[in-house]
């Protein structure tokens, strides 16, 4: 269980996910493959994963069919109406490190119930709660409660994996994800540069969770930053997902595996371009541990990256909650100003 140093990657690496359900041999090339990748910068396509290509193509056509839509009935679900953080969001009203994404999209979790909050109550318990969905598209539900199901399936399957590269068990982490993951989705659009006002699709940012599956269209645009702080181009390519580890992984590695930063650069004016983010997690009420990794991989370990401006807490609903306070002051303001700070209330 050894890593080779190898050249400074220019491209994000392929790797074929129907080999960890192959021969044996099959199965060990691809844990020491993704070994590697995971140390380097965690992020490759995906193949071999066994999702219908019909239900990625309805996604995505009824995602544009859904930002067709006239504005009135998007913020019909504006998400400044939910609790929960769920619902529609116009381009500039996200923030990645204080500054405006320039993109629209909906966001859907886990179907719930909203809990009665009383001063006793773990303020992440303001997470659980309903979706909000469009009257306009009524199709849209059904279809990403499908969606939403396939791509949990491939981010524990791939956490399984992960947990083998790693020398465990591969059902070492689910503790902390069984029987409910967080299952944030996103259904994304950028417009061009002629409409967004600076070229931040997305800000540089690290993702919360254990991994998350990206569906691209067509138009390019994603970055990821190695740890030597070259920017790869990770272009959309047919039938792959992009999956890359996030910070609950880094956590639970001590740094051996890297939730590396990325973003997104908005498209060229008069262009668009779509994708469908899920950000597998934890259950909100865990807490995530060290995992005690053999002694060829510990020498490889970093530690964990501090940053000032966006700590990492092992409580995993404190952890997203402080996520979402901060990517949506709107909501925070309207629903949450208890948890903020005086400055933090004014708009």
């Amino acid at each position: 269980m050894t890593l080779h140093s190898h050249p400074v990657q220019t491209h994000l690496p392929t790797l074929d996910f129907s080999r960890f359900h192959g021969t044996q041999s099959e199965r060990d090339a691809f844990v020491a493959e993704l070994r590697r990748t995971l140390h380097d910068h965690g992020f490759f396509y995906l193949t071999g994963h066994g999702v219908d290509p019909k239900l990625i193509a309805d996604v995505v056509a009824t995602a544009k069919r859904f930002f067709a839509l006239p504005l009135e009935q998007k913020i019909e679900i504006e998400m400044v109406k939910s609790p929960h953080f769920r619902g529609y969001n116009r381009a500039g009203l996200e923030r990645t490190r204080g500054e405006q994404d320039w993109r629209e999209q909906l966001d859907v979790n886990t179907e719930g119930t909203a809990v009665a909050i009383s001063p006793d109550t773990p303020a992440w318990h303001r997470l659980l709660g309903p979706n909000q969905w469009p009257s306009a598209l009524p199709e849209l539900k059904p279809l990403l409660l499908a969606y939403q199901a396939e791509v949990t399936r491939i981010g524990i399957d791939v956490l399984k994996a992960i947990a083998v590269a790693l020398g465990q068990n591969e059902d070492v982490f689910a503790p902390i994800y069984e029987p409910q993951p967080s299952q944030l989705l996103k259904i994304i659009r950028y417009p061009g540069r002629d409409v967004a006002e600076t070229d931040q699709g997305v800000g540089a940012h690290k993702d919360g969770g254990f991994v998350t599956v990206l569906l691209q269209d067509v138009t390019p645009g994603l970055r990821v930053r190695t740890e030597e702080g070259v920017w790869i181009e990770a272009p959309p390519v047919p039938g792959t997902f992009i999956i890359n580890t996030g910070e609950l992984l880094e956590l639970a590695t001590n740094g051996f595996v890297r939730a590396d930063v990325h973003d997104v650069v908005a498209p060229p004016a008069g262009a668009e371009r779509f994708s469908v983010a899920f950000f597998l997690g934890a259950r909100y009420d865990a807490s995530i541990p060290v995992i005690e990794l053999p002694e060829a991989l510990r020498g490889s370990e970093r530690g964990i990256t501090v940053d000032p401006l966006n700590p990492i807490f092992r409580e995993v609903g404190q952890n997203h909650l402080k996520s979402r306070l901060r990517s949506h002051p709107d909501v925070a303001r309207a629903h949450h100003a208890d948890l903020l700070a005086p400055e933090q209330r004014e708009s």
